[in-house]
């Protein structure tokens, strides 16, 4: 996050912990308001990756499990990373800015995504760059986010997954509510502005609730190569193509669909005490034998937790299973249901 654009934000009541925005004084009031009204958020919890050149298509086709090559201009799409075993490394949303391609994705990978990319360039005309500090990543969601897009002159995109640009912001709707702005640093204020006269200013926790809400997930440091891109439904969001040629990881994704072997899915659970990403999720019978993985987790309005969890078909809903926690016996998961039911 540009020091200045956390200095203002800070200015403007933000509790800035660690480079994220926790909230601006009442979380409980910004969580009821993501549900019922319309909010903004600094996204600094994500980071924003550019990949330039004259092979940036091609070169992310084969790295990527989506279809780069079909990625128009107007357009964004989900995409995972994958290691040779199939397993996610980092997840995001992709979209293009005239010759740019550009990837949001969680901030503790962007580092590491970006240096084990640079490996596989070798000699293609292709440039990897962290965009981050010449850029701010804002979320607008609710019932009044176009008309407070509109408030700043940027224009909300007519469908899901369809992008928008100006002079210094593209827009891209995730769905029927939820947007996500970036926008370069020297006009984040004035984007700002005009947001939050509509918007109530809300923290990052208050957007990673609404990604559960919605069923995304998103791949950080501590789920990485944890999940085959099945397992966390990401193939349901349009993450993945088996339409495509090879890419790291491909035959293990592909045997998963084909085989029919993918036995993890991703639910949605609630908590009354907090618990995090990476958490192992056992049966409370069987505290010895884990049967999945918190994959992502935030609080939710009303009180307590909300997390989506990769678990194993057998043991969900079949007796009540536990959230490993330290040296306790673990936190009861209630309220688990599958997020493609």
């Amino acid at each position: 996050m540009n020091a200045d654009w956390q200095t203002y934000l800070g200015a403007r009541g933000a509790r800035i912990a660690d480079g994220e925005v926790h909230g601006f004084g009442n979380p409980e009031d910004e969580l009821l308001a993501a549900r019922d009204a319309t909010i903004v958020a600094p996204l600094a919890h994500l980071a924003l990756t550019g990949v330039s050149g004259d092979d940036a298509r091609t070169f992310l086709h084969n790295q990527l499990t989506s279809d780069v090559k079909h990625l128009e201009a107007g357009n964004a799409q989900y995409a995972a990373w994958c290691s040779p075993k199939g397993r996610m490394l980092a997840s995001f949303v992709l979209f293009r800015r005239d010759a740019d391609y550009l990837a949001l994705l969680s901030a503790d990978l962007c580092e590491f995504v970006r240096k084990r990319l640079q490996i596989y360039v070798l000699r293609s005309k292709v440039v990897i760059g962290d965009r981050s500090a010449s850029h701010e990543i804002l979320g607008v969601s609710g019932p009044q986010a176009a008309s407070a897009l509109q408030n700043t002159g940027l224009e909300a995109p007519a469908a899901a997954m369809d992008v928008t640009a100006s002079a210094d912001a593209s827009v891209i709707r995730l769905d029927g509510q939820r947007h996500v702005v970036v926008v370069a640093s020297g006009a984040a204020t004035r984007i700002w502005q005009g947001l939050s006269a509509i918007a109530v200013p809300a923290g990052a926790p208050v957007w990673q609730w609404l990604d559960i809400a919605a069923g995304i997930p998103r791949i950080a440091e501590a789920t990485r190569e944890a999940f085959v891109p099945q397992m966390a439904d990401f193939d349901r969001i349009g993450g993945v193509s088996f339409h495509k040629g090879c890419y790291p990881g491909q035959e293990v994704v592909a045997r998963a669909r084909y085989l029919g072997k993918v036995t993890r899915h991703l639910y949605r659970a609630r908590a009354a005490r907090p618990i995090a990403a990476g958490t192992s999720v056992f049966p409370a019978a069987t505290p010895d034998q884990p049967c999945g993985q918190i994959a992502n987790a935030a609080p939710a309005p009303g009180g307590g937790f909300e997390a989506l969890a990769v678990l194993l078909e057998d043991a969900a809903g079949k007796g009540e299973l536990r959230a490993a926690q330290g040296d306790d016996d673990g936190i009861e998961l209630t309220g688990i249901v599958p997020v493609s039911g």
